[in-house]
């Protein structure tokens, strides 16, 4: 290749990849989590419809609290809330919306292809998170119920548990991922004349079985009378505690023993809670030396999320049923450990995009830089030329580069179960939110009909 062709070929990586970071430096919009502050208070002084009025306020603006790019997260937010204000039909049909589009972003994602790892994550549609993705059947299996539709929660819940459902792909989905990367980041670094580092291996995640699906889905059998299927669900409650170590390291709640042996005569009250916020992005930085640029460019940085608990002051639940005595819930599954957990595979997947995206960058810095001195002919005037070009690839490269730290902000961070079992009629009570001594919420039900041989079940929030 002669030197103009050498020169020529050069500045097209830059147009390349250069170009399109000061795309991103200038245009990305990503929404910054302050914006959501209003819907934070609300949510945090339990008042959901207030929340879901601050989302109703921030769409009407002229620039979205919500742009098109984030509609699974508006979709997401606004269904939990509205479900926590038990307003099920209009939660099931935004959550349902969100599940549809989390899919369709996952098959597009497979059909872009390698060469979509240059695009920074923010200048893209959000596809939601696994977690995002299994909880929405929870949420909605619950909505279900309390719409009525006992077959109808079992069908959300089915999505999770059955063969080849989410929680059996989210072992496999992301497999090749770093495969078809390596092969697009070899190329290119390979025609910028630079040799290739190793990619970060993929993360294994240790999540195949979800306590509070499968022991949602043992109350919705049992409130259709089928008990040996009922049984079996209740069976999978203790096989999630056995094989998901890192996520379950409490005892298996007593709750689960006692809701199987329901005197004849009497009906049990089941009630769920849920605490907490599940934890949050941030956006984390991180450098690291790569020895194939020249000097300025050797220290490459990275901007990557992680999560970060989002601390709960909540650390009891006592249920009171008027007149008919008290009991603490147990925690059944910590939601925020399975956050943590079920992030590790498109965390990885993530890190090897950021690590390929930021290093043609660099590289593409570097080959200007040296692109320049050879322009310039030698000299000091070609020094401080290449040295110019480098300082201001590496300031457009990080200042290009943010983490995408979107995420559904109001999954609970713990779900809590317990039980007591009563005569046929009429009942209300209380749930009271504890920190120690001090009391930090309440939440009332009242007149609950508790049958005989029937599902009768309770919910209540709190997510300070």
């Amino acid at each position: 290749m002669s030197k103009e062709c050498s020169f020529e070929f050069k500045f097209f990586f830059i147009a390349c990849f250069i170009a399109p970071a000061l795309v991103l430096l200038f245009f990305s919009c990503a929404t910054h989590p302050d914006n959501y502050n209003d819907i934070d208070i609300a949510v945090y002084n339990d008042n959901f419809k207030k929340g879901i009025e601050e989302i109703r306020l921030g769409q009407n603006q002229k620039k979205p609290l919500y742009p098109e790019k984030n509609s699974i997260l508006l979709y997401l937010d606004k269904g939990l809330l509205e479900h926590y204000a038990k307003n099920y039909v209009n939660s099931s049909q935004d959550l349902q919306e969100a599940e549809r589009l989390i899919q369709e972003a996952f098959t597009k994602s497979i059909t872009a292809g390698a060469a979509s790892y240059i695009a920074n994550d923010n200048t893209k549609d959000y596809p939601g998170e696994d977690y995002e993705d299994i909880y929405v059947n929870v949420i909605n299996a619950l909505n279900y119920y309390h719409d009525g539709d006992l077959e109808g929660a079992m069908v959300e819940i089915r999505k999770i548990t059955m063969t080849n459902g989410k929680l059996d792909q989210l072992t496999t989905k992301y497999e090749g991922a770093n495969g078809s990367a390596s092969q697009y980041f070899a190329s290119t670094l390979s025609a910028l004349g630079l040799s290739v580092p190793q990619l970060p291996d993929l993360a294994t995640v240790s999540f195949n079985n979800s306590a509070l699906a499968r022991y949602l889905s043992a109350l919705f059998y049992q409130g259709q009378g089928k008990d040996d299927d009922a049984r079996i669900e209740f069976e999978q409650v203790s096989n999630a505690f056995e094989t998901n170590p890192n996520v379950y390291y409490n005892s298996i709640p007593k709750s689960v023993a006692s809701a199987q042996n329901v005197p004849q005569e009497k009906g049990r009250l089941n009630v769920i809670g849920f605490s907490g916020l599940s934890p949050a992005k941030e956006e984390f930085s991180q450098t690291f030396p790569v020895p194939l640029f020249i000097d300025t460019l050797q220290i490459v940085q990275l901007k990557l999320p992680v999560l970060a608990p989002r601390p709960s002051a909540i650390d009891r639940i006592q249920v009171e049923v008027n007149g008919h005595g008290s009991f603490d819930l147990e925690l059944l599954e910590d939601m925020g450990a399975v956050t943590t957990e079920t992030f590790k595979a498109r965390s990885a997947s993530i890190v090897s995009k950021t690590f390929i995206r930021t290093l043609i960058k660099y590289a593409t810095g570097s080959v200007a830089s040296a692109a320049v001195s050879d322009k310039a002919g030698g000299g000091i005037g070609g020094v401080l030329a290449s040295l110019a070009t480098a300082l201001a690839s590496k300031a457009v490269a990080d200042a290009s580069e943010a983490a995408d730290i979107r995420m559904g902000r109001y999954f609970p961070d713990k779900a809590y179960i317990g039980g007591i079992n009563l005569d046929p009629g009429t009942y209300s009570g209380t749930a009271t939110y504890y920190s120690g001594s001090r009391v930090v919420a309440r939440d009332n039900f009242k007149d609950v009909n508790v049958r005989a041989n029937r599902l009768n079940l309770v919910e209540t929030t709190s997510l300070r």
